[in-house]
């Protein structure tokens, strides 16, 4: 008898933590979308934020972790979700941002390879102001193709997917560096993956 009642909490928790990632993710993905539609790919603007698009992947890779580790979650941590929305909505919302630390790690050229997107080359005239800067890094930052694109949004899953992803990344490269501003630390090169 005891364990008809668990397995009716557990059932409980899991349909309702599973309502509120998907309320959450569709509200995100509606946001996202309007955002897109009316500001950016507006009649008057042929350019898109990469940045958006790339949290979003990330937010569904969060989305999509979370819903492949609630089966195998104990009872009492299943409860505990379904009566908090930080704690079911902290792990795409992470999924997002490192999305957007992988993608920041790409565009810099810290992680290069095949395996990679790789991007065209900004330039920028020494007069320009530094908001100006930024908001060109922002609107002119693409990946040179359809190829590039598609490894971009797979990664961008990936980090939301795998929480480990990207810390591991920085910690790695981190590592290869360890004082750079140290007088005789050069910087040490990362190695290329995929090549």
């Amino acid at each position: 008898m005891e364990q008809g009642v668990l397995d009716g909490e557990r059932q409980k928790a899991l349909i309702l933590i599973t309502k509120k990632l998907f309320f959450f993710t569709f509200i995100s993905l509606l946001v996202i979308f309007l955002f897109m539609t009316f500001y950016v790919i507006g009649p008057s603007n042929s350019r898109t934020f990469l940045v958006v698009i790339v949290f979003a992947a990330g937010l569904m890779g969060g989305f999509v972790s979370i819903q492949q580790r609630l089966p195998g979650a104990a009872v009492h941590e299943l409860r505990e979700l379904s009566q908090s929305w930080t704690s079911i909505l902290l792990i795409p919302l992470n999924g997002g941002i490192f999305a957007v630390i992988l993608h920041i790690i790409f565009v810099s050229g810290i992680l290069k390879g095949t395996l990679f997107p790789e991007y065209r080359e900004l330039k920028f005239s020494e007069d320009m102001e530094n908001i100006v800067r930024f908001k060109k890094f922002l609107l002119d930052t693409f990946p040179l193709g359809g190829a590039d694109i598609s490894k971009l949004v797979f990664w961008s899953f990936a980090a939301g997917f795998s929480e480990r992803l990207v810390p591991q990344i920085i910690r790695k490269t981190s590592d290869s560096n360890p004082d750079p501003g140290r007088p005789g630390n050069e910087p040490a090169a990362v190695p290329r993956i995929g090549d």
